[in-house]
């Protein structure tokens, strides 16, 4: 009889030759467990998603209650169904007045694929700039404005009418023209290693799109929802977008993800064509339901203003001669190495001893910190002491 790890490489399909082939067999809280017993502290979050711990209480119960009551019932936008409506409207009362349309979709990418119609239809233009080392999804529209060729050059021909400028670049800016519909910028560039841009910047950025007319599309899909210390990165930066993207860690594990924009926006994909975007499975009532509760436990808990200190507690433990930096904001934080290989056996030496941790996409040097926001001090000087372990084993195994 074939072990589960074996059926899973014959029939499930496949995105590397190096699978990490770790099988989870439950989780709670910031742990999985392996059928064997073996825990594992999620120091990723299962990519910015499990924000407040795999399977939260309230959670668990806000999908037990809906699937009592109904799960799918219609493509999105026809019903009037309870979850989606107090969600939708407990996200424009913690977001800027402008930013009170929501359209639920299943995923980030999904939110970047409608943000991208609904910027070109509203502007009546076709150009969209993006970010060199920006990741906004792997969906035909947003790969075409991810900003590393290598991933790419094999998809070729992508959209058309896509510029990319320099991440955090004020001279860049001027790129920006009336040409533009949108720019679409991650708030916190996640795959090209958490690299952050000056209060200044995103001053002159506003500035600039407001002077050509181009929407600011702020893409949060990983950064939101309080993983930097506010509820959302932008606002510390004393800007508002005129669209933003939400997902991951927005259904405390469950798949939803939206765009978000002002009515006077949103109300261009009603007409010229009707039914400008659509979407069967957007909204699902269980996803909306377990957003719903995430949301409202951020608020209530308050975990995310713990997450200030969390990140110095971090960055005061991981000293070491072969870490180079560390960058970041709150709890998404990249820890500098030297090479690829040497963070890739530093990586699997950290699994071996239980402890979650990756790499970027666009910054495969780098060590992914990113783990939900309800770790403890303890569990940080846990994590981080596996983590300075790991680099020591990897330094007497070379």
């Amino acid at each position: 009889m074939l072990t589960q790890r074996q059926l899973f490489l014959r029939h499930n399909a496949q995105t590397t030759d190096f699978p990490l082939m770790i099988e989870i067999e439950k989780a709670e809280g910031l742990y999985m467990y392996s059928p064997d017993g073996k825990r594992y502290m999620d120091l990723i979050s299962g990519i910015g998603v499990s924000s407040i711990g795999h399977r939260h209480p309230r959670v668990v119960a806000a999908i037990k209650n809906q699937l009592d009551h109904y799960m799918h019932l219609m493509v999105y936008g026809e019903y009037v169904q309870t979850p989606q409506v107090r969600f939708a409207e407990k996200l424009a009362a913690v977001l800027p007045h402008d930013l009170s349309s929501v359209y639920f979709v299943n995923s980030g990418a999904e939110a970047v694929e409608g943000a991208m119609k609904l910027a070109k239809r509203y502007t009546s233009r076709s150009e969209i700039i993006s970010c060199i080392h920006s990741y906004h999804g792997s969906t035909q529209g947003a790969l075409s404005l991810m900003g590393n060729e290598e991933f790419k050059n094999a998809y070729r021909p992508l959209l058309p009418g896509v510029r990319q400028v320099r991440f955090g670049s004020v001279e860049d800016l001027q790129l920006i023209t009336a040409q533009t519909a949108a720019i679409f910028i991650e708030t916190i560039q996640g795959e090209a290693g958490i690299q952050t841009a000056t209060p200044a910047y995103w001053q002159a950025l506003q500035a600039r799109c407001r002077e050509t007319g181009t929407l600011l599309v702020l893409d949060e899909i990983q950064c939101g929802f309080g993983r930097t210390g506010t509820l959302f990165a932008f606002e510390q930066y004393g800007i508002v977008p005129d669209i933003l993207l939400l997902a991951k860690a927005m259904g405390g594990g469950m798949p939803i993800g939206a765009f978000i924009s002002s009515a006077e926006i949103m109300a261009s994909l009603k007409e010229n064509p009707i039914l400008g975007h659509i979407t069967t499975f957007g909204g699902h009532p269980v996803c909306c339901a377990a957003g719903l509760a995430t949301l409202e436990v951020l608020l209530e808990e308050k975990v995310h203003h713990t997450v200030a200190e969390k990140e110095q507690l971090f960055r005061s433990l991981l000293v070491h001669p072969e870490i180079k930096e560390i960058r970041g904001k709150g709890l998404m934080l990249a820890i500098g190495l030297k090479d690829f290989d040497f963070n890739k056996k530093v990586i699997d030496e950290c699994i071996a001893q239980g402890i979650i941790v990756d790499w970027f996409l666009h910054n495969s040097n780098s060590m992914r910190i990113a783990p939900p926001l309800i770790i403890t001090e303890q569990e940080i000087r846990e994590a981080c002491q596996v983590i300075l372990s790991a680099i020591d084993q990897v330094l007497r195994n070379s």
